[in-house]
């Protein structure tokens, strides 16, 4: 019998380890807009938050010598992936939750997600989505749907919001799809450079002729600022494009499933907000169908 080495142990506990921390990651974004949006419009929001980001990140992409797109081409398909991912998906949440839509009801809509991508993937990736693959998306979507159903009771928004959702939803499922057949080489310092800047010049034009510019420099702000920033657009960000470039795109999608749930518990310890009997159980379906979705057969 041959003992495991430490290498081998951390090599074979990044495949779940990765993906824990980006659920957890990602759920936190939800919380980071509730709470700074009091404070801030949300298009203000967003340009300040990306601008500071391509501020941080082009020294230090120029520092390490970080390669650029060798066509206009290239660097295209990467800015406008970067616009799906974070101007299109992010600008509906903010504007949603801005809107009057429960932070859990956007989690809810933008959890479809992975059904979205999974029919995309075929025609778009060549990616073959098996039978126990689509039983744990549908899984999936049944768990979410149980976590935030006692959210839609209490009050869904607008239909503007709700269209705002629906739109944070296409953005993300397309720029999912795009990311991975575009920009598979794109070297993440200067692509997110790239990226942040493009969505940058999106949601300032829309701050400019939509919204006041007025920021209330409150506490509460300025903590979701910083969180969002450092938490969220370089480590949630950067670990997405590491799980898209490593795996097939339904795979990835699937976690997302899990967000309105990890979403739910971070509340509870924030705002007191309760789990119900049905919460939970809802949790435990989106965590059968992720891993039914992610876990691989094992070799004969």
């Amino acid at each position: 019998m041959s003992a495991t080495s430490p290498t081998t142990a951390s090599g074979n506990l990044m495949p779940i380890v990765m993906p824990a921390i980006f659920v957890f990651l990602w759920s936190t974004g939800f919380i980071g807009a509730k709470l700074g949006l009091p404070y801030a419009e949300p298009m203000t929001f967003l340009a300040l938050r990306f601008g500071i980001v391509v501020a941080l990140m082009l020294p230090v992409a120029l520092l390490l010598r970080a390669p650029w797109p060798k066509s206009w081409k290239e660097a295209a398909h990467i800015a406008f992936a970067g616009f799906l991912l974070h101007g299109v998906y992010l600008g509906g949440v903010f504007a949603s939750i801005h809107h009057g839509v429960e932070a859990g009801v956007s989690a809810l809509i933008v959890g479809v997600q992975p059904i979205l991508v999974a029919i995309a993937a075929g025609p778009f990736l060549g990616d073959r989505v098996t039978r126990r693959q689509w039983t744990g998306l549908l899984l999936g979507l049944l768990g979410v749907v149980v976590v935030v159903w006692n959210k839609l009771t209490l009050g869904i928004g607008t239909p503007f919001g709700m269209a705002l959702s629906v739109f944070a939803l296409v953005g993300m499922s397309a720029g999912t799809i795009y990311q991975k057949r575009y920009c598979g080489n794109m070297d993440l310092r200067s692509g997110s450079v790239i990226q942040f800047a493009a969505s940058t010049l999106a949601v300032s034009a829309l701050a400019l002729f939509l919204e006041t510019g007025e920021i209330i420099w409150h506490g509460d702000f300025v903590f979701a600022l910083g969180w969002l920033i450092f938490v969220l657009s370089f480590g949630a960000i950067t670990l997405l494009y590491i799980l898209i470039k490593r795996g097939e795109a339904a795979r990835v999608s699937s976690l997302f499933f899990l967000v309105p749930p990890s979403t739910a518990v971070i509340a509870w310890f924030l705002f007191d907000e309760t789990l119900e009997i049905a919460a939970l159980a809802g949790m435990a379906l989106a965590m059968i169908g992720v891993a039914l979705v992610n876990l691989r057969p094992k070799s004969t």
